[in-house]
């Protein structure tokens, strides 16, 4: 039984941005971000379930996104579906509109969500062509925590592209500990990197306590919504974008490494009409979590899913709620007003 990044089952499973306007140097892979994707900066929380809303931009008095005062308007249709999760929180990345929220300022842990962050922290640092030598110490954390792995074997030399696609697809615990060794160096550097770009990307309700999301003492916490702004920051990379986004990963024995082939444990790719990714998360502690996005008819609707019982009823929540806003993105004009408040 495994768990973790992290199966028990298996868990169901950054980059060019300037875009929380953080100064953090740009990756070697870097593309211009294009300007409607720079404009959406933050995304309110709220405490109900359909609660559609525009952003209001930085909070003078706290340097957050436009939590505080973001103006809700409700849309006229159907209602939003129901989520069983413990939390749950859906929006717009082009119009900046929050369609869904449950409990989404609460904080939770989000098992292998984690690895979002990884994958995001080792682009800001590492040449995609650049090879880590797999070590004994990497396969041994996988297999003493009982986690998700790549199936890598010490000895072996994989470029940071692959591994990449071994953290976020299989969700390989060992990829993820032997990206965090070498540029860390180790995983109490790697987790303070980590830290440090949640603050600088506007996470204030984030923390990591390693690079892959297992359990520990004092573990770490994020929230839906914290979760959703990652994600997007994750689509906007493109390198990210696709890793996240492709279901079978081929690497072809070479001299260098054995072959592998990893499968996304995202359900919705190939089966939810535009699923972008992002990432699937398991332990026991977090539940079954999810985060993800789908291209609908020009809106990129992001949306995290955490703390569901079942495997396969997060990607349920995930696809009716892609549904449910697709439709309230192309209704009628937004009728009425109110407030979302800040969780």
């Amino acid at each position: 039984m495994q768990i973790g990044g992290i199966r028990l089952g298996a868990c169901a499973a950054l980059a060019a941005l300037a875009v929380f306007g953080t100064g953090l140097s740009a990756p070697a892979h870097a593309h211009p971000v294009p300007a409607a994707a720079r404009a959406v900066t933050g995304v309110p929380g709220t405490a109900g379930s359909a609660v559609p809303a525009r952003l209001t931009g930085t909070d003078r008095r706290t340097g957050t996104d436009g939590l505080a005062g973001a103006v809700a308007r409700p849309v006229a249709g159907r209602a939003a579906p129901a989520v069983t999760g413990k939390a749950a929180y859906l929006f717009d990345a082009a119009t900046g509109t929050a369609y869904f929220g449950k409990q989404a300022g609460r904080r939770l842990p989000v098992a292998s969500l984690t690895k979002v962050m990884t994958a995001y922290v080792v682009l800001r640092q590492a040449s995609l062509d650049a090879v880590v030598r797999i070590d004994a110490s990497d396969v041994r954390h996988a297999r003493a925590n009982d986690a998700t792995s790549a199936g890598l074997r010490a000895g072996e030399r994989l470029t940071v592209r692959d591994l990449l696609y071994g953290v976020m697809l299989p969700s390989g615990a060992d990829a993820s500990h032997a990206l965090a060794r070498v540029y860390g160096p180790g995983a109490a550097r790697f987790t303070a990197r980590m830290n440090a770009a949640a603050r600088a990307l506007g996470l204030s309700l984030t923390r990591y306590a390693n690079p892959d999301g297992l359990p520990e003492p004092g573990g770490g916490y994020s929230t839906a919504i914290d979760q959703a702004k990652l994600a997007r920051v994750a689509l906007n990379d493109p390198v990210l974008r696709t890793i996240a986004s492709t279901r079978r990963h081929v690497v072809r024995a070479s001299k260098l490494h054995r072959a592998h082939t990893w499968t996304n444990s995202n359900k919705l790719l190939g089966k939810t009409p535009g699923a972008l990714g992002v990432k699937t998360g398991y332990t026991r502690a977090a539940g079954y979590c999810l985060s993800f996005a789908a291209d609908r008819d020009g809106h990129l609707l992001i949306g995290v899913v955490l703390g569901e019982s079942s495997s396969d009823r997060r990607f349920r929540s995930a696809d009716r709620l892609l549904d449910w806003a697709a439709g309230q993105a192309a209704g009628p004009p937004d009728v009425g007003a109110g407030v979302a408040r800040n969780l």
